[in-house]
């Protein structure tokens, strides 16, 4: 029997990454030829799309007309729009884009792949298989769905519904499955995984799933993603300081420092609360990298307020650090106040907090010549291997770059000597 081939096109973030996985694995292997973001010819394309911000959205809707004209001209035979985008916007989609064959929810895994293989699917376990779209050695762990927080600027409860855990045993089991498979980094994802375990136990439970995946046998690395500011569990800093599998890296978004512009977004914590947060962390996990992201031109940003930003930028140094500019979201709380920053304006916010960001990593960057550093090997391209520290996450953060004369593998740990730094990549050679 001829395989048909899918081509599952995702977008946006590392939940969807994993969305998209989950799905691929619901397809007969025998039937059914799965590619993810993917070059080559196919039959079926099904794009899972992101909604977040206006940005997003405009590269979901870019996408999907791109794929409607194969559509269109039979070069494609069915085309399936999925996610954030379609959950939110399905009846304006609908109407608009008539050569998709159909639009598809968050939640609808099991409807998308029924449809495409024309029959009921029952019982099929969606935590535990995955066809991994990443690497081998390592893989986004989704621990929870949605958000219970009530940040103004912010659409995903409305896109993803209310926070749900999923249950310890589950993930254990999914991990598991990884771990056999060859993964060694395990890169924990959610809306804010410090709310973890409250829907199924009344208290948080981060700390204990963490000591039980690092139990796993296989599992070397453990990543922490998307944490909140906000109710930050200080047993957390403590098992990141103390724990050798978990990684010295902190993603946690401020979103900004001035005390009214947090009030107004809804953050639950004021300027002085988060330096204070920051500087607790700093000083219990003095080799951590802090990744961080910032929204300039919120509504009400003055340019007293910004440059209050630029200034606790220097002041913190952060490692990582991502901006966004402020897009207004309909149905957010946000959406009604005045957008009074230019979007020239908000660009330029962006350029100059980033060019501050530059100069940090930089000089942090340049600190690590000389230095012994584990590296995990990821891919080879051209004639360089791609490498990350425990420091980086992969696709967002640093890259470590090994010329490619030296025999080594993707997938492995190296014990390496940075030789040479820039602003967002080391360099790097083997021992001896």
């Amino acid at each position: 029997m001829k395989q048909s081939r899918i081509h599952i096109v995702t977008l946006g973030c590392s939940k969807n990454t994993v969305d998209s996985e989950h799905l691929g694995a619901m397809f007969a292997p025998e039937q059914y030829q799965i590619l993810h973001n993917s070059d080559q010819e196919a039959d079926i394309v099904i794009i899972n799309t992101c909604g977040f911000i206006g940005d997003a959205k405009e590269e979901s809707i870019d996408t999907i007309l791109a794929y409607a004209e194969q559509r269109k001209s039979g070069q494609i035979k069915k085309l399936i729009v999925m996610g954030c985008l379609s959950q939110r916007y399905k009846t304006y989609l609908e109407e608009e884009i008539h050569e998709v064959d159909a639009f598809y929810g968050v939640d609808q895994l099991k409807d998308v792949a029924a449809m495409i293989q024309q029959k009921e699917l029952i019982n099929i376990p969606e935590h535990y298989k995955r066809n991994l779209s990443t690497p081998a050695h390592y893989a986004y762990l989704k621990i929870s769905e949605g958000c219970d927080r009530n940040c103004s600027f912010c659409a995903i409860p409305l896109i993803r519904g209310k926070h749900i855990s999923v249950p310890e045993a589950i993930l254990i089991h999914e991990a598991r499955q990884l771990a056999a498979s060859g993964v060694k980094e395990l890169i924990l994802i959610a809306q804010d995984l410090t709310y973890y375990g409250i829907d199924l136990t009344g208290k948080r439970m981060l700390v204990q799933l963490i000591k039980a995946l690092a139990e796993i046998d296989g599992i070397e690395w453990i990543r922490l993603q998307y944490t909140y500011p906000a109710g930050f569990p200080e047993e957390l800093i403590e098992l990141i300081a103390t724990h050798p599998k978990v990684c010295n890296y902190m993603d946690m978004p401020l979103q900004h420092i001035n005390s009214d512009l947090l009030k107004s977004m809804k953050r639950g914590l004021d300027g002085a609360h988060t330096r204070e947060l920051v500087r607790k962390i700093r000083q219990r996990i003095p080799d951590l990298a802090f990744r961080t992201t910032f929204i300039v031109g919120y509504p009400g940003e003055t340019k007293e307020m910004f440059e209050e930003l630029c200034d606790f930028v220097k002041e913190m140094r952060f490692e990582r650090m991502g901006v966004f500019a402020y897009s207004a979201e309909e149905d957010t709380t946000a959406f009604d106040l005045s957008d009074n920053v230019s979007e020239e304006e908000k660009q330029e916010r962006v350029e100059m907090l980033m060019a501050i960001q530059q100069d940090v990593a930089l000089e942090l960057n340049r600190r690590k010549i000389g230095s012994i550093q584990k590296v995990l090997i990821d891919c080879k391209e051209g004639d360089y291997y791609i490498g990350r520290t425990q420091y980086d996450s992969p696709e967002v953060d640093n890259e470590v770059i090994i010329s490619g004369q030296h025999a080594m593998e993707t997938g492995r740990f190296y014990e390496l000597s940075i030789t040479g730094a820039e602003a967002f990549d080391l360099y790097a050679e083997p021992l001896g």
